[in-house]
């Protein structure tokens, strides 16, 4: 997957030190491919040049670990998220004007449907090609977790280690709900798979070698810089040492979990969003999880007692990963249901106002959500109402025996091009993809 290696080189634009919410940082992945067949087309440097950066005022282009992926990213923090969807849309049209010459163009989604790894894999040959080259030697980016995968990230600030402990816990507690808005990879090798969010599947196991690289994906509660370092990073480092022996990988980038802290940047990157259909789906996603994340963050200040504790510390890592991976596999149909889970829940209700809404299943959590927040948006309205991108992908490829597809079955490929033909569209038209 690219994604431990996202953001591997200094952000264009990093700013000093701001605090909560005072700016937001936004990346969005998508593939180049070929403008009629939709296959992939490794021609990245052929884009962004061989140094693999190309800045455009308020926004940025680069490279990723493999040639067919670029990333569109604000050139430092944005002061809002509202505008910026229209913003990243015009990225995609400056982009596409440029490939259009090599008869390439932009495809969304979390990960592409057909690509065989092992084929189309080129891995950046330019500019900090080492780094790429020291995960490919340890891990091995020849398959889908790897070479084949695009996110959306973002990147939230903090000042010091109070506004750290807050918003990492209150970033922690909510990704675990977060694919039930954004899962949109179903298909790979043109099968339909096991989850609807396959990317993060992939992304959950790809660096098994060195298990601490992800860690479980949701991470434990930290409460400052120096206990993060000590029980997170240095564990990782002294891991992955003995395949790494030069320290190529020895920084905080490596740390591959849902969400990261960049204290070199003073921000906590979340990186469990697959990337949408079209930024304004995008942003609409975003917008609900920062509403969110917000007002958890805002609660455990209030709750907190002289020591620092809030009753949110009692939602176990545990109970987190196993929402996490019902979220992965079924999206917004997953359950919230069973005294264990609703028991570990509670706390996340209760500051967030929802218990009374007793949400049933992930879809309803975020329906709640959007209601305490006032939250509200066309887009929004789609995810909340027909699922997220994966589950109206399904849809469009059709049924078999009068049935909606199945993991395992393989819709053919007229059908899978087809279908990726109108997600890609909707990229170009900056709209929700509908069956």
């Amino acid at each position: 997957m690219t994604d431990p290696t996202p953001n591997t080189k200094p952000e264009v634009g990093d700013p000093g030190p701001l605090g909560l919410f005072e700016g937001f940082g936004v990346e969005i992945e998508w593939m180049i491919v070929d403008s009629e067949s939709l296959d992939i087309r490794p021609s990245g440097d052929l884009l962004l040049g061989e140094d693999g950066e190309v800045e455009r005022g308020p926004m940025a282009w680069s490279n990723e670990l493999v040639l067919h992926v670029i990333e569109a990213k604000t050139n430092g923090p944005a002061p809002t998220l509202y505008g910026l969807a229209e913003v990243f849309h015009a990225e995609v049209m400056e982009a596409e004007r440029r490939l259009e010459p090599l008869g390439c163009r932009l495809l969304s989604g979390g990960a592409h449907p057909w690509m065989e790894p092992a084929r189309d894999t080129r891995i950046w040959p330019h500019e900090y090609t080492e780094v790429y080259r020291a995960f490919d030697r340890i891990f091995g980016v020849q398959g889908h977790g790897w070479s084949n995968l695009q996110s959306t990230h973002l990147n939230l600030p903090f000042s010091g280690d109070e506004e750290f402990a807050a918003l990492h816990q209150a970033i922690r507690l909510i990704l675990p709900l977060v694919p039930a808005l954004s899962a949109a990879s179903p298909v790979l090798d043109g099968v339909v798979q096991p989850n609807l969010d396959e990317r993060m599947d992939r992304y959950r196991t790809n660096a098994a070698r060195v298990p601490s690289v992800s860690g479980g994906v949701i991470p434990d509660r930290s409460l400052s810089r120096r206990a993060y370092e000590t029980e997170v990073l240095a564990g990782l480092y002294r891991d992955l040492a003995p395949h790494d022996p030069e320290g190529t990988l020895r920084h905080e980038w490596v740390n591959a979990r849902g969400a990261i802290p960049r204290f070199e940047r003073g921000a906590i990157e979340i990186r469990v969003i697959d990337a949408q259909e079209s930024p304004v789906m995008d942003l609409a996603i975003l917008k609900l999880v920062v509403a969110l994340i917000r007002r958890i963050t805002a609660a455990g200040f209030a709750s907190s007692d002289p020591t620092g504790r809030s009753p949110l510390d009692r939602v176990s890592t545990e109970v987190l990963r196993e929402v996490l991976a019902d979220t992965v596999r079924d999206a917004e149909r997953a359950s919230l249901n069973g005294v264990r889970r609703r028991e570990a829940m509670a706390p996340l209700l209760d500051v967030l106002q929802m218990a009374d809404l007793h949400p049933r299943d992930a879809g309803a959590f975020w329906a709640a959500g959007a209601e305490v927040t006032g939250e509200d948006s066309t887009e929004l309205r789609t995810l909340l109402d027909q699922g997220p991108l994966a589950r109206r992908i399904v849809r469009a490829l059709g049924t078999k025996g009068g049935r909606e597809l199945r993991p395992g079955d393989a819709p053919g490929e007229a059908v899978l091009r087809s279908t990726w033909r109108g997600v890609g569209e909707a990229l170009r038209e900056n709209r929700p993809f509908a069956p």
